[in-house]
């Protein structure tokens, strides 16, 4: 039996720690929330080594797995991702639509198909450092003319090149919940890596996580002690993606998201369930 550990839990362990007692704590306007914060806080996991899954607390696998499908479709409506789950159903908006939806903007929203654009591009030149995919759009979100939306984007841009022959991605999230978001976003898009890592032919590499905002919202820290309590029981989580991912997502096979619950699954053995958290919006 292996000695190595989940690396997922190890790291997230010591965010959350840092964050609790180093954060800095202050009111946020938006929420009404107190929060502990830190800037500049980043995760790093070798995809080669194992799925980054947390267990520490169980997460719902099916949601993280058919949210990336629906964003490799393009959709901004939610028909399709509301089969799994309603997480986005607070921020739809008109004909039961996400206006900014991360999906929609990789592949409508600027005019062009960014995801197709990287694989073509990393197919033709494997050492291209172009490979660039924005969510944010600067002319209708944050600083744009103080406007209230529903929702910004979170994680809002990503980065992707082949090093050695392997598949990374550098993704960077301007605000993250850690307690919430966090496990959901790195798992996301972990991937979201071993599609297009599939769909090029080559390794999947490592994935970075660069967070400007981490926090802790005050509603969770006592369920956020309760992890850092925990021990690290876990041990890697071996992944391998099911056939034709990517082209399979974006058609929007329902298949596929069993079939890559059920790979995930075989090796997942979370502890216990927290109580359950609210989600500050």
């Amino acid at each position: 039996m292996s000695l190595m550990k989940n690396e997922f839990d190890a790291q997230y362990k010591s965010l959350l720690q840092d964050i609790l007692e180093h954060g800095i704590e202050e009111k946020n306007e938006r929420t009404g929330h107190i929060c502990k914060s830190l800037p500049g806080m980043t995760m790093k996991f070798d995809l080669g080594n194992g799925f980054p899954l947390l267990s520490l607390r169980r997460i719902p696998l099916k949601v993280f797995i058919a949210e990336q499908m629906w964003f490799l479709m393009g959709h901004k409506n939610l028909a399709f991702l509301q089969r799994f789950t309603k997480i986005w159903d607070d921020f739809a908006e008109a004909n039961n639509c996400v206006e900014s939806a991360y999906g929609y903007r990789w592949r409508k929203h600027f005019g062009r198909d960014q995801i197709g654009g990287l694989v073509e591009l990393l197919k033709e030149d494997p050492s291209s450092r172009h490979g660039v995919i924005l969510m944010w759009d600067p002319g209708d979100d944050g600083l744009a003319n103080g406007i209230k939306k529903k929702n910004v984007p979170c994680p809002y841009t990503f980065t992707a090149q082949i090093m050695g022959g392997k598949l990374c991605l550098h993704l960077i999230i301007r605000s993250n919940d850690m307690m919430l978001g966090n496990p959901h976003d790195v798992a996301g898009f972990a991937l979201l890596a071993y599609f297009l890592a599939q769909k090029l032919s080559v390794e999947v590499g490592m994935i970075t996580v660069s967070i400007s905002n981490a926090h802790v919202y005050d509603i969770h820290f006592d369920q956020a002690k309760e992890i850092i309590s925990r021990e690290v029981t876990q041990a890697p989580i071996p992944f391998v993606c099911p056939p034709n991912a990517f082209d399979r997502a974006e058609e929007g096979d329902e298949q596929l998201v069993e079939e890559i619950f059920k790979e995930l699954n075989k090796g997942y053995q979370p502890q216990p369930p927290l109580e359950k958290m609210e989600i500050v919006k």
